[in-house]
């Protein structure tokens, strides 16, 4: 099966193609040429947000691993400022993540591509990056899938609208496509470093000390690719670490920081997320392998 990577220079591709390129023949997407290890690859280069880009690179394609993405609201107005100091231009994350994967939704469809798994992120739920500076109102603890989102920025917005694009194609085509949500996604080199830093919370994060190692998203993207057929025709799954990045229990930490959560979180223990990535295990089986606690 040809399977095209899109975002092939970005930080999670290379665990992506690591995982499928024995088994897959695969072609990869990016602005920037991808790493030298995959030199041996085809390479269509362009942009997500150029329609016909995205006509070139899925040609002869069965099955897409969308991981190209602008990695943040560029117009924050905490980043705004150095955005433009990096020449990025302010509507760079709507382009990216909005209209880009309409192109190449688009594109998929009129080239009778079946299978889309697109990297979300845990940002849909509207957590993290709060413009208004209100505590994100929690209803249950951990987070699941059926928890309602609440985005107030581009970023958080753009994954989110991305996951009911991608649910529109699979109810109006019968394409079947899948959308993860990982939260910090964590490479070898930097769950080293978290091993070696590790310590009690010193206060509440928006972000709930939730992380995913890269092979662990790589694996789910595998999983739910192979198994798309035999699953609703369509599907987003939090993925992330069974475990906080904190050395503190999971219950002290609301207990300390945020005691007014307490009551919603009766069924945790011990270092539990605060996301629960049950419905990705349930679905295909996935488990996350990787630790920080112990990296080797």
């Amino acid at each position: 099966m040809k399977v095209l990577v899109t975002g092939a220079s970005g930080r999670l591709a290379p665990f992506v193609i690591r995982d499928l390129r024995d088994e897959y023949d695969l072609v990869l997407s990016s602005r920037r040429q991808p790493d030298e290890e995959f030199a041996d690859l085809p390479w269509v280069q362009g942009d997500l947000a150029d329609a016909e880009h995205c006509a070139d690179a899925v040609k002869g394609v069965e099955a897409i691993q969308h991981l190209g993405a602008q990695p943040g609201p560029v117009d924050h107005p905490s980043q705004r400022e150095n955005s433009l100091k990096r020449g990025i231009s302010l509507d760079a994350t709507f382009k990216t993540n909005m209209l880009g994967t309409y192109y190449l939704m688009q594109a998929a469809l009129d080239a009778g591509v079946k299978t889309v798994i697109m990297a979300g992120s845990n940002c849909a739920l509207g957590h993290g990056f709060r413009v208004s500076g209100t505590d994100f109102p929690f209803a249950s603890l951990p987070v699941d899938e059926t928890h309602e989102s609440f985005p107030e920025d581009s970023y958080s917005y753009s994954k989110r609208a991305g996951e009911d694009l991608l649910a529109m194609y699979a109810r109006a085509y019968g394409m079947r496509c899948h959308t993860t949500r990982p939260a910090g996604i964590t490479p070898p080199e930097r769950r080293a470093t978290m091993h070696e830093n590790a310590g009690p919370a010193s206060g509440w994060s928006d972000w709930l000390w939730c992380w995913v190692g890269s092979e662990d998203v790589a694996s789910a993207h595998r999983l739910l690719m192979e198994a798309a057929d035999d699953l609703p025709p369509y599907g987003a799954y939090y993925c992330n670490g069974n475990d906080t990045t904190s050395t503190d229990l999971s219950l002290d930490i609301l207990a300390a920081h945020r005691p007014d959560l307490l009551p919603l979180a009766e069924g945790m223990s011990g270092h539990d997320s605060f996301i629960s990535n049950a419905k990705l295990r349930a679905a295909v089986g996935w488990e996350h392998k990787t630790s920080w606690r112990d990296p080797s």
